[in-house]
């Protein structure tokens, strides 16, 4: 999905000064396109690396009779002159022909292609902590903070001051900071695309703002193109609030959360009406939306966090916010009258962390930012958008809120602080935090299940132009020796020792190899995607169980650092899988673990308690071998 562990800017951090009015940054044209072309090309690494990598990973989560099966297959693809050198030679001429071999064929099949809905199955959601918000002038006072606050980062990435992100020495691809504002998705009948407005000849100027189920256009930026101060974001807000107070709307943006072949029909359907169109166009073309929800049923204090996820990934449900959203925006920011607040990201532009970027400033900038009295020129009535609603839509509309009910009740998620220990816990004792993390939920996974499962974490390939993601396979060989080895009492607490260190190293090893471009997973995609795109017969290699086995993540997971305490969460990728998201702070950690309630194996509660114990056993074991050694 998302993430990368040790992402990090320069210390030099250009922020604008202005606290009300960002005072705008000189502009400097072409730094990003010269930094852009500085960056390397994504590599294909080599077959033979990559074939006998792929025997390694498959050890742990398939049987040795499969796993003697699937090496002869192996063998036979990547034998001299066989189908696997092909192959590899059509990717290495794709390579050498375009920007990034893989990013046009990852956005289409990670993202453009699949067909579920974008609710639950592709889009993450962040949690933001609580605000208290006395009234709804609260929530329209911090919702102005807000906007100005991403307008002033959307100055920043105007005029390329943007600062270039690093990695040890490394500079990192900067486009996807590019790719997320003033973009949005639009359904297709076999495959979606996606618009950004950003370089068109008149960017828009507008954002939308959604309540009570009705859009509306929000002029963002006065005559002389400097952005509207708080005070008068604020006080377009409230014509917004009090001209949108009746709550019988039809949910309009409830149709953006069905299935893409569904929601392609209904497009069609929707946007013959010209009204409809415009509409839906300037809702497209919005910088980004703001979603000002009505407030939630209460819950427990423990519960909270856990429903506050869940309403940032669906709504709610038709009854709560669900309607209160256009799903194929790629920026949504929620803001709930109850002080709930985060935001829901369409994924196909960006990971988690470009995005995480923007929340940690957007929440400084909220902190300093103080609401000053500007001199108010009369403002224009923000302008209500309208949706002519046929007795064919109403029925869609229908339809969608019943299977969007269906997958609110399907998802089973769970917050989770874990406070004994954060990240530096781990970096005490020479270890990675991000791996540690991760042999934990190998430890927590295996408790439950008496066996390994084939992991996923998202690695960030922004070291190369374009860069998107490869998977980090958690479940090793090391980690499945450290697990097998935890709970078995004839062994000593210092070769258990041993075997985590050498598991966290092994993460960490296949960590680097993954963000150097050499890891297994896009490059087996790029081979196969290669031999439908040559139009031969799909190898067997593709074709056998263990690839469908190493293909079927039970444990779908990624880190999101982020300054601000918050969390990103997603949903499972399987259906009898976790979706498993964390924010490693010093001294806590933050987690997110959903799963569907319709698989009686999962339990996201439960999963999270594993976790918990695993974390604290590791803790523990190390805290006593240290002792013994005294």
């Amino acid at each position: 999905m998302c993430a990368f562990p040790f992402v990090k800017a320069k210390p030099v951090i250009l922020r604008s000064v202005g606290l009300v009015k960002p005072v705008s940054l000189t502009k400097i044209p072409g730094r990003y396109l010269a930094h852009q072309e500085g960056l390397p090309h994504l590599p294909v690494p080599p077959l033979k690396q990559t074939l006998e990598r792929y025997l390694l990973a498959l050890k742990p989560i398939i049987s040795q009779e499969e796993w003697n099966h699937t090496q002869e297959l192996v063998q036979e693809f990547g034998k001299p002159g066989g189908v696997g050198e092909r192959l590899q030679k059509g990717l290495e001429r794709r390579a050498r022909k375009t920007e990034n071999w893989l990013s046009d064929w990852w956005l289409q099949t990670a993202y453009l292609d699949y067909r579920m809905p974008v609710v639950l199955h592709s889009s993450p959601g962040v949690v933001l902590p609580k605000l208290q918000f006395d009234d709804c002038q609260g929530q329209l006072r911090y919702a102005a903070k807000l906007i100005a606050g991403v307008l002033d980062f959307k100055t920043i990435i105007d005029n390329e001051t943007l600062p270039v992100e690093y990695l040890g020495e490394k500079p990192l691809c900067m486009n996807q900071y590019y790719q997320i504002l003033s973009s949005c998705r639009i359904p297709g009948a076999k495959r979606d695309s996606v618009v950004n407005y950003t370089r068109v000849k008149n960017p828009p100027t507008h954002i939308t703002v959604v309540h009570n189920l009705q859009f509306f256009q929000l002029d963002v930026y006065n005559s002389d193109g400097s952005p509207l101060t708080v005070d008068q974001i604020y006080s377009q807000l409230e014509k917004i609030w009090n001209s949108s107070l009746q709550t019988n709307k039809e949910p309009v943006g409830m149709l953006t959360s069905q299935h893409r072949n569904t929601w392609a029909v209904a497009y069609n359907n929707l946007i013959k009406d010209k009204t409809n169109k415009e509409s839906v166009r300037t809702i497209q073309k919005s910088i980004f939306t703001v979603c000002l929800d009505a407030p939630m049923p209460r819950v427990s204090d423990e519960l909270y966090k856990s429903r506050v996820a869940a309403q940032m990934l669906h709504g709610g449900g038709s009854r709560w916010n669900s309607g209160n959203r256009w799903f194929d925006k790629t920026l949504q920011f929620i803001i709930g009258e109850d002080g709930s607040c985060g935001l829901v990201y369409e994924h196909s532009p960006a990971e988690g962390p470009p995005i995480v970027s923007l929340l940690d400033h957007i929440v400084e900038y909220t902190k300093k930012c103080e609401m000053v009295r500007s001199p108010m020129i009369p403002l224009s009535m923000p302008k209500k958008l309208r949706f002519n609603i046929t007795p064919e839509i109403k029925q869609d509309i229908e339809k969608a809120k019943q299977n969007l009910n269906i997958m609110v009740h399907d998802l089973d998620i769970k917050v989770m602080v874990f406070d004994l220990y954060g990240k530096n816990f781990p970096k005490s004792q020479m270890m990675s935090p991000d791996a540690f993390i991760q042999v934990a939920l190998q430890l927590a996974y295996f408790r439950i299940y008496k066996c390994s499962c084939a992991t996923y974490e998202s690695a960030s390939l922004r070291m190369f132009r374009l860069g998107r993601t490869d998977t980090i396979r958690s479940a090793s060989v090391s980690s499945l020796a450290f697990v097998q080895a935890v709970d078995d009492t004839t062994k000593a607490n210092t070769e258990k020792v041993e075997l985590l260190r050498n598991a966290v190293k092994a993460h960490r090893a296949y960590t680097d190899m993954a963000i150097r471009g050499q890891a297994i997973d896009r490059h087996l995609l790029g081979l196969k995607l290669q031999s439908i795109e040559d139009l031969v017969s799909i190898p067997e290699i593709f074709m056998d169980t263990s690839y469908a086995v190493a293909m079927h993540f039970n444990l779908s997971t990624s880190q999101v650092p982020a300054k601000t305490d918050c969390v990103m969460c997603f949903g499972p990728v399987v259906p009898d899988g976790y979706g498993v998201c964390y924010n490693a702070m010093d001294d806590h950690i933050n987690f997110a673990i959903s799963a569907y309630n319709s698989c009686a194996d999962t339990n996201a509660a439960r999963l999270a308690h594993y976790l918990e114990n695993a974390l604290q056993d590791m803790h523990s074991l190390i805290l006593q071998s240290q002792k013994s050694k005294l």
